[in-house]
């Protein structure tokens, strides 16, 4: 294998063959963190990067492989986190001048268990300011590119996450998604993301979102990503919202979807507005799915779709406003489309805010009658592709000093929902960039969207496309 290989090399394979010994964690990771350094200064999917510690680690590693004891399922192997996550004496700037310099005292559960699992943490990846838009712009950090188009957005708010995996930086990234942060960049970046059901990965601090952040793994096969799902999942004290179940082995289940599951398919959601060339990659996705299932795929306007846009314009302003104690010293600094929406949530009373909740959950219910009729829902993970990078929405599109949720109007129904949903990449347009699926299922079928989105993965494999990043 090449170093290029390596990097590129899924977590599943590096995990085997560090088992039988004809791979090295130590060559594995001098060639991950010989790629980041070559190529990361025109990307900026890091904040930090750990060389000096992941590769003592990997020598450590590389010594209980030898001595036949390894650490556990992902030992040896390169993991990144996003800078919204806590990582003990690592600082966690949550892409904000505010949080300059942070060093938290403590790992956030998830970091704990990947740790424990053998996983080497090689750096902190870029988010724009806490995680407001989905997009990689960041007043701390700066513009972070697709990799496949430099000056392009990777999408956010995991936007290093998106960027790393498509970019060869490791194999496993982890990200958090409270309105697609995980699908819209695994769409911007041709990788695989998954937003799990809301509390399959316990989140600390318990996010102040009324139960709508959650966090997920990004890769380049759902395999991998499910390999880190199981790691990640599962019920933890500290979140009261985790869910009570233990993990399912989602790495041996993975190749037995559902029989003849019913797929249902939206190019609209009856409101979206979807670039045409992603409209059609995302319905030849879909219509190749269902002929590899062998069932049908039926065309259906969700009763629910047209709620969205104005609970969503609600709550983003409205949770938003936690911020506000900040203005008065960091105005200046912060980004202004952030201080924008801030503002606007600040206008807010309790009663409005009580009165829309209840509107809230009557559209979650609706979404999971919905999915009564339905296994799985199929859509495009967003409207448009990658765009540049500085911009909050793609031009010609309609401006507002916050609201970019124009073109992503297929990803918060389910975090509002609590069901869980990937992307998956479905194609590129003529102009080189990749667009995604997305496949969203019943609640608590986590396990379901990821055997469908490996059928859809075999019908159409995707991990070998590389973006070229230049020598």
């Amino acid at each position: 294998m090449t170093d290029e290989d390596l990097c590129f090399a899924p977590a599943t394979e590096l995990a085997r063959r560090y088992r039988d010994r004809t791979l090295s964690p130590r060559t594995v990771m001098a060639a991950v963190l010989a790629r980041i350094a070559a190529h990361d200064r025109a990307v900026n999917a890091f904040v930090t990067v750990l060389a000096d510690q992941a590769m003592a680690e990997a020598e450590a590693a590389e010594r209980r492989f030898a001595a036949a004891s390894p650490r556990g399922p992902l030992d040896g192997i390169p993991v990144t986190v996003k800078d919204l996550t806590l990582t003990r004496g690592i600082p966690t700037q949550y892409g904000s001048p505010t949080r300059r310099g942070f060093i938290p005292d403590l790992d956030a559960p998830i970091v704990t268990r990947l740790r424990d699992a053998g996983a080497i943490i090689i750096g902190k990846t870029t988010t724009p300011e806490f995680g407001w838009i989905g997009t990689g712009r960041s007043p701390l950090t700066g513009l972070t590119h697709t990799p496949w188009r430099i000056g392009l957005t990777a999408g956010g708010s995991s936007a290093g996450a998106g960027a790393a995996a498509a970019a060869g930086f490791g194999a496993l990234h982890q990200g958090s998604d409270a309105a697609g942060s995980v699908r819209l960049p695994a769409h911007f970046c041709g990788v695989f993301g998954l937003k799990p059901s809301f509390g399959r990965i316990p989140i600390h601090p318990v996010s102040n979102t009324d139960y709508t952040s959650h966090l997920g793994p990004l890769a380049r096969s759902v395999a991998d990503a499910a390999l880190m799902l199981k790691v990640m999942a599962g019920p933890h004290p500290w979140d009261h919202t985790s869910l009570e179940a233990p993990p399912a082995d989602y790495p041996a289940l993975l190749d037995h979807p559902p029989a003849r599951p019913r797929l249902a398919y939206s190019a609209d959601f009856g409101h979206a507005r979807v670039d045409p060339e992603v409209a059609a990659l995302a319905r030849a996705g879909a219509e190749r799915l269902a002929a590899a299932l062998g069932v049908p795929l039926h065309d259906v306007t969700p009763p629910w779709g047209k709620a969205g846009p104005e609970l969503i314009r609600f709550f983003w302003p409205a949770h938003w406003a936690v911020h506000a104690p900040k203005l008065a010293q960091w105005r200046a600094a912060m980004d202004p489309g952030f201080v924008a929406c801030i503002e606007d949530g600040m206008r807010i009373s309790v009663a409005d805010y009580q009165l829309m909740r209840e509107r809230k959950y009557a559209y979650i219910r609706d979404i999971n009658i919905f999915f009564e009729d339905w296994d799985f829902l199929l859509s495009p993970a967003a409207s448009v592709a990658a765009f540049p990078s500085e911009r909050l929405v793609p031009e010609g599109w309609p401006e507002h000093p916050w609201d970019w949720l124009g073109w992503a109007e297929f990803s918060y129904p389910f975090d509002l929902s609590g069901n869980p949903a990937a992307s998956v990449p479905t194609g590129f347009t003529a102009d080189g960039l990749p667009v995604g699926l997305q496949i969203a299922g019943r609640r608590f079928d986590d396990l379901g969207v990821l055997q469908i989105s490996r059928a859809f993965e075999r019908t159409a494999p995707w991990a070998d496309r590389r973006p070229s990043l230049g020598a």
